[in-house]
């Protein structure tokens, strides 16, 4: 297995410019006082398996482009396999072949989710810890919030993680995430939400996924809806409408920031597989922007009133 990408320190949110975007509408260009704030890592890779030195001051998540101007947000729960040296020494206990797989992280989606934020000119929130750590897609009293045993998998980290280590994790990792995830939000007015995930081609002992990518929803389907409709045109891909799971999560991201609030939002859901490289994920990010775009103009354009 090649060395993992280890970045440079990531500046802790609360040094993270969230204020109002300098451009107004959907889709605002950029221009005089266009000033996004991207992390350059490389997309084909997770942020870091163990945080930096323990000299450097961790920081849970990262916002790329937090002044981008158009009135969208996308968020990536699942973008890194990071361990703080704050829970178990940065250590659950698992090989590193099980920590670059899909039960650490959401393979690719990190860097799908940041070329689709320069496509379409909007901030993007991501995770900078496991979801072994402490999954941010679940609510917090989700019982697969902290996972002992994932896919196979046991996490000798986590088999005596008690109420008290839980609440540590929260504070540490999950709240200030949804921190960020609430103040990009509320610096624009009521702007769509997007969720980039990746799912395994085939869990353990289970049938494979023919999906190509999946468009995920629960009781407000009408962004979903909207994109479905952009993608049927295309015949060379195959897409699940609530597969390879349902979106209906209560407490999930989306339930949190864009459900609960009337926020139009859809969670799409891509095979890692599909998603490995840099290439790869600049190509999908490439594919789906337009298609965004169109199904984002769709429910957010104002019906004509006539002559």
């Amino acid at each position: 297995m090649a060395t993992p990408f280890r970045p440079k320190p990531i500046l802790p949110i609360a040094k993270a410019t969230l204020g109002v975007p300098p451009k107004t509408g959907l889709f605002a260009g950029t221009g005089p006082g266009y000033m996004p704030r991207a992390m350059h890592h490389p997309p084909s890779e997770p942020l870091s398996e163990t945080d930096p030195t323990p000299t450097t001051a961790y920081a849970p998540v990262e916002i790329a482009g937090a002044n981008r101007g158009a009135n969208i947000v996308i968020v990536c729960d699942h973008a890194a396999n990071t361990v703080p040296r704050a829970v178990a020494d940065g250590d659950l206990g698992l090989a590193p072949a099980d920590m670059a797989r899909h039960i650490a992280y959401d393979i690719g989606a990190a860097g799908v989710a940041r070329a689709l934020g320069d496509a379409l000119d909007a901030p993007v929130c991501l995770s900078n810890f496991s979801r072994l750590v402490i999954d941010p897609n679940r609510g917090e009293d989700d019982p697969t919030l902290l996972m002992r045993l994932y896919d196979g998998t046991i996490i000798p980290g986590n088999r005596h993680a008690d109420a008290g280590e839980i609440e540590r994790r929260l504070d540490l990792c999950y709240r200030p995430y949804h921190q960020a995830v609430a103040g990009l939000v509320a610096a624009r007015n009521r702007p769509v939400i997007l969720s980039i995930h990746s799912f395994t081609p085939q869990l353990r002992g289970r049938p494979t996924r023919p999906w190509h990518l999946g468009i995920l929803s629960a009781a407000d389907r009408r962004l979903s809806d909207a994109v479905l409709t952009a993608l049927a045109p295309a015949k060379d891909i195959m897409v699940g409408d609530n597969e390879p799971y349902s979106g209906a999560l209560g407490g999930d991201c989306m339930d949190q920031h864009a459900l609960r609030a009337g926020l139009h939002h859809t969670l799409i859901e891509l095979r890692q597989d599909l998603i490995e490289t840099a290439n790869q994920q600049a190509a999908w990010a490439a594919r789906l922007a337009p298609v965004l775009r169109q199904a984002i103009s769709q429910v957010t354009t104002p019906p004509s009133t006539g002559a």
